[in-house]
């Protein structure tokens, strides 16, 4: 049998995460997969802090990465570099991962090039189009244009089907709990190396994490949020110690230092790599944040979680109690902190909810599919 060719098509830290562990899988089996990758370096340093833990090296990079660019700087300048690398590559399948931009603008180009598209994490839904944004609509697409549609869960599969999407879905669970638990297996010997980084926070206090980026907060959102940690800080200032690891968007960085930069128990940080963010979500209190990843990662390390939006596409989380929606609004956050530190059975009921999002066998029940894919198709050849 001939080998396969598979080209993952990726550009931002959470779609390195969530596929770090599928393309290890794959790449174990060279004598039937011929693995390239394709980055397009939506996010740039933050893409390669993740691509260097996992030891991956790309084989193309479009570079796409401009100053505060805009969802037009990424989808035209990506379609037309991904013409180039298709025609290079000449892939048999292209695995893109959620609903980043790159992913829809990698699934784009693989239908205009005919050649088949594996979807992974398919079927979340939110069911408003402006929230998130422009992921929302990114995953709509990226589903009808797909062939595989990799499910993480079973309401993602009934989400796909009640769209008219009904063949090649596979549930198998989120690939981020896959790297999760690899990345928790490559800094275990290294323990020591961060906790000394992080020697200027007090573990002896509640530590709460946080972490926000989403377009649709900018503006009005984020300067609520940063208020309600702001209040949370000075109320709880010997209790509570807040670390915010800042993204590097403007319209982030702006909010956060103008209104918290100078509270003594709020540290400011620069984005962290991946191995010194787990070790943080390993030994804080309290998540606060509108990342999707994280709300999927938690519960498998027993922290509870506030997600900072309006709608989750991850109800799961929602309905099993692993996290509470509490928006963007100050009273709101506030109050629901409060809760967290005055109510400590609702703390450990949240802790102990077993991870609905999947067991870390993702990756290879996807490989698993694609194998017998391509042993199908050899027989009918044969």
């Amino acid at each position: 049998m001939s080998k396969k060719s598979l080209l993952f098509i990726f550009g931002t830290r959470p779609e390195a995460i969530k596929l770090a562990p599928l393309i290890k899988v794959f790449q174990k089996e060279r004598s039937k997969f011929n693995v390239k990758i394709c980055i397009t370096s939506q996010h740039k340093e933050m893409l390669k802090q993740v691509m260097d833990f996992f030891q991956i090296e790309p084989d193309f990079n479009l570079n796409i990465m401009k100053y505060n660019q805009s969802i037009f700087d990424i989808t035209s300048n990506g379609i037309k570099k991904l013409n180039k690398v298709l025609v290079k590559s000449r892939p048999d399948i292209i695995f893109v991962q959620g609903d980043t931009t790159t992913a829809f603008v990698g699934a784009l180009a693989g239908f205009y090039k005919k050649i088949k598209v594996a979807h992974i994490e398919a079927g979340l839904r939110s069911f408003n189009k402006f929230a998130p944004f422009p992921e929302e609509i990114n995953r709509v697409l990226i589903s009808h244009i797909a062939d595989y549609h990799f499910a993480p869960t079973k309401k993602a599969k009934q989400n796909l089907v009640k769209e008219g999407i009904k063949e090649n879905i596979y549930i198998v669970g989120n690939t981020v709990i896959d790297a999760l638990q690899l990345g928790l297996k490559l800094i275990k010997n290294n323990e020591e190396k961060y906790k000394k980084y992080f020697k200027f926070l007090n573990f002896n206090k509640k530590i709460i994490l946080v972490t926000g980026h989403r377009w649709e907060s900018f503006g009005e959102g984020f300067r609520s949020i940063c208020n309600a940690l702001k209040e949370i800080a000075l109320k709880y200032k010997d209790t509570i110690e807040i670390i915010y690891p800042v993204h590097l968007n403007p319209n982030v960085q702006r909010p956060v230092k103008k209104i918290l930069g100078n509270t003594k128990n709020i540290h400011l940080l620069k984005p962290l790599s991946y191995p010194y963010f787990l070790y943080l979500m390993k030994n804080c209190w309290l998540i606060l944040t509108d990342s999707g990843g994280i709300q999927e990662e938690a519960p498998s390390l027993g922290k509870p979680v506030y997600v900072m939006r309006d709608v989750t596409e991850r109800a799961e989380g929602i309905t099993k109690g692993t996290a509470i929606l509490v928006g963007t609004n100050k009273i709101r956050i506030v109050k629901e902190v409060e809760k967290m530190l005055y109510n400590p059975r609702r703390y450990i009921k949240m802790a102990k909810v077993k991870n609905p999002y999947g067991d870390g066998r993702a990756s290879y029940q996807i490989k698993d599919v694609i194998l017998r894919e391509y042993k199908r198709e050899y027989a009918k050849i044969k």
